[in-house]
């Protein structure tokens, strides 16, 4: 995608219809470490208050049944033999 003089990019159509991106629509870029993302404006926001809403609805429940983190992630996906553990 190259960007022209006047600092102007075109959204592919497949991109477009997967937001639901129309003519008018407003779109936000997201600048970040990695680079940067394009937002349908008020998309990122609702799927940020959504999840935080959700995690809190969890906070507190998710029992490791007196397992420590580490046994846990072993117990998970079974012992790694790549990392020493002493």
């Amino acid at each position: 995608m190259r960007v022209t003089e006047k600092g102007q990019v075109t959204i592919p159509k497949d991109i477009r219809d997967r937001l639901g991106i129309t003519p008018g629509s407003d779109v936000e870029f997201v600048v970040a470490d990695e680079g940067v993302m394009l937002v349908k404006v008020g998309d990122a926001r609702d799927a940020f208050q959504s999840f935080d809403d959700w995690a809190k609805s969890v906070e507190g429940r998710f029992d490791l049944n007196g397992l420590s983190v580490d046994e846990h992630m072993d117990w998970l996906r079974g012992p790694r033999d790549d990392l020493d553990r002493h």
